[in-house]
């Protein structure tokens, strides 16, 4: 029993180790690649994917071509942002809008897909890109120049 509990203590210690910029990387990876796919499939057929938002989606207060247009756009530039870590907590606020939308008025018992996409996104907007990204360097940068009197 004393054995598990000194393994277990060793596993746990070097999980807590691991760098969280591992996590952040692939939370970017993988929440932009579920967007940036989705938004090449909008661009593909664009006939169909106004209809799909006149009758399926039917997202309130707006005409089907301009929202089709909005989720395009979020889709197929925030995840480039994501990728390559530049104003990437900019970058998650059109996303956790455009996932709050889709949970809400689209497709409501998807909660758990969403909620996932929520999380990582989440992740970024509150921890940061981490250091495998543009925002970390530019930060380094920004930090390390000399102040002008």
């Amino acid at each position: 029993m004393i054995k598990l509990k000194n393994s277990a203590a060793k596993l746990l210690s070097l999980l807590d180790r691991a760098p969280l910029s591992i996590v952040q990387l692939m939370a970017r990876v993988g929440v932009g690649a579920v967007y940036f796919s989705a938004g090449l499939d909008k661009i593909a057929s664009w006939q169909p994917t106004v209809a799909l938002f006149a009758n399926e989606y039917r997202v309130p207060l707006l005409p089907p071509e301009l929202a089709a247009q909005m989720a395009a756009s979020i889709e197929l530039t925030c995840p480039i942002l994501l990728f390559a870590g530049f104003a990437s907590r900019l970058a998650t606020l059109p996303m956790l809008a455009q996932a709050f939308v889709i949970e809400t008025f689209v497709y409501p018992a998807d909660w758990i897909e969403h909620l996932g996409w929520a999380t990582m996104l989440g992740l970024i907007l509150i921890r940061g890109p981490g250091v495998v990204s543009v925002d970390y360097w530019i930060k380094r940068w920004v930090y390390r120049q000399p102040t002008m009197r």
